[in-house]
């Protein structure tokens, strides 16, 4: 007698369902979800403890408990909590990626002069974790009028790079004259002198950071920083209103976006230049 059942009674089984198991699926807000049971199809706006809340397209929105009986990309998902977003990477006041738990290098031979006092704090201030990293010095220099002896005292050469940041290196200046002296001279192979348009520091500031349209015009027969002191009715009697005044403007500059570009783009080509491998 034939076996109508076959060999195996259960190959069969009528209840058992053909329907994809369930999977656990992090919630992201904007992802498009479906409750079957209501129909409700919706995107992702919240999420608040163990409820979701979805919002259809034509604006409503509706609060579910998460966990089972969900639709995504149709298939069926538990949905558990927000995904948690890797953290964003910290930056330096520069802009460039912090560089966690690393100590200062030992300095480099090649070194970034500046002009002035105000321009070594403010690059310090803006890019000094990244001159850090890379063992980078920067010394001011109080003037460039000698700068071809200096460079000449310095003896630029390979693994040895000198860069300079002058002040208002602008075509038909003094420093433009100086700065090709000294790309003509001895070292010069190995020195890259660049320059901001600015008569000062002061002014690679963005003038609105201290609550100026822009900066006010000198006089060429008025010292400069005296002037703007002046115009600004800060006190400018003697150095030490000076000093103040710079430290004004200086507390003003939270990173690099309150920096002129063609300051920031001048320093950063200098600490390209001078960790260049020899």
């Amino acid at each position: 007698m034939a076996d109508r059942y076959g060999a195996d009674v259960l190959a069969n089984n009528p209840h058992t369902s053909n329907r994809s198991r369930s999977t656990e699926q992090a919630v992201e807000l904007g992802m498009v979800v479906e409750d079957p049971q209501s129909g409700f199809v919706g995107a992702v706006v919240g999420v608040e403890g163990s409820r979701v809340e979805l919002e259809d397209r034509n604006g409503r929105r509706r609060v579910f408990p998460l966990g089972p009986g969900f639709l995504f990309e149709g298939r069926p998902v538990i949905l558990t909590g927000l995904r948690r977003q890797a953290p964003a990477a910290q930056r330096t006041k520069s802009g460039s990626v912090k560089v966690a738990d690393t100590r200062a290098k030992v300095a480099l031979a090649s070194r970034i002069y500046v002009e002035g006092r105000h321009d070594a704090e403010l690059v310090e201030q803006v890019w000094g974790e990244d001159l850090r990293v890379e063992g980078v010095v920067v010394e001011y220099l109080g003037g460039v009028d000698d700068l071809a002896g200096i460079v000449a005292d310095f003896r630029p050469g390979p693994g040895r790079r000198l860069g300079v940041l002058v002040d208002h290196l602008v075509s038909g200046s003094k420093e433009a004259r100086i700065a090709d002296a000294v790309r003509r001279g001895p070292g010069g192979d190995h020195t890259l002198v660049v320059g901001h348009p600015y008569v000062d520091i002061w002014q690679a500031v963005k003038p609105e950071r201290v609550g100026l349209r822009a900066w006010p015009s000198i006089p060429r027969d008025v010292e400069w920083k005296h002037g703007i002191c002046a115009a600004l009715r800060w006190p400018h009697k003697d150095q030490a209103d000076i000093a103040r005044a710079w430290q004004r403007i200086r507390s003003s500059v939270r990173d690099w976006t309150d920096l002129e570009p063609e300051l920031i783009g001048r320093v950063e080509e200098l600490i390209d230049f001078v960790t260049q491998p020899a």
